[in-house]
């Protein structure tokens, strides 16, 4: 059965949060299982290097994290309309899964959050589609069918999940939890009929 990584930065909390919806969501699919990871701080000390095992959280995600899933999520939190510095230094080191072809044909979606109603939110999800598409990988929205889509006053929308955090509250409302989960259950589900095809 399917294994979807759900992987994200996250600084404050809000991305995390939606992260464990998005699992969920995953999770709703029958024989599905989410493998939750985080990818570790950019740093511009170079004395020492940082700790290979995160101090609370999940685990740092490996290369080979990557070459094991079916399916992929991606979250991080907006940073200028941008994927966190951190998430985008992972996903520039996945070359060799590139040549490979390990991502090829499988299913992708994309979460975010901000800290403000228009804070980059929609173009932070375009922003990690881009080396999902250069690995090949089939991305997955959300359908405006889903009444949370149209009906959400703050994250989410038909690129992916999302979630406004500010100040010390960052959890998400229904709609955006509801939201995550769908996704989490869309890709999974995609997993589940292409991870057939995929097995060699």
């Amino acid at each position: 059965m399917p294994t979807v990584l759900v992987l994200y930065y996250s600084r404050n909390g809000s991305t995390a949060a939606l992260a464990r919806h998005v699992c969920r969501g995953v999770e709703s699919v029958a024989g599905a299982t989410a493998m939750l990871r985080t990818v570790p701080a950019v740093t511009t000390v170079i004395d020492a290097p940082a700790s290979p095992v995160p101090a609370s959280g999940p685990p740092y995600v490996s290369h080979q994290d990557l070459a094991q899933c079916d399916g992929l999520l991606l979250g991080s939190p907006t940073r200028f309309g941008n994927m966190a510095a951190p998430l985008k230094y992972f996903l520039d080191g996945t070359s060799a899964a590139w040549a490979s072809g390990a991502l090829v044909g499988k299913p992708a979606g994309v979460f975010t959050s901000t800290s403000t109603l228009h804070g980059g939110h929609e173009s932070t999800l375009l922003s990690m589609m881009l080396p999902l598409l250069h690995h090949g990988m089939l991305l997955c929205g959300l359908p405006f069918t889903e009444p949370a889509v149209a009906g959400t006053q703050r994250g989410g929308g038909p690129y992916g999940a999302g979630t406004i955090g500010s100040g010390e509250d960052h959890r998400p409302t229904d709609d955006e939890k509801t939201l995550a989960q769908l996704l989490g259950r869309r890709v999974a589900e995609l997993a589940t009929r292409l991870a057939p095809r995929l097995t060699p």
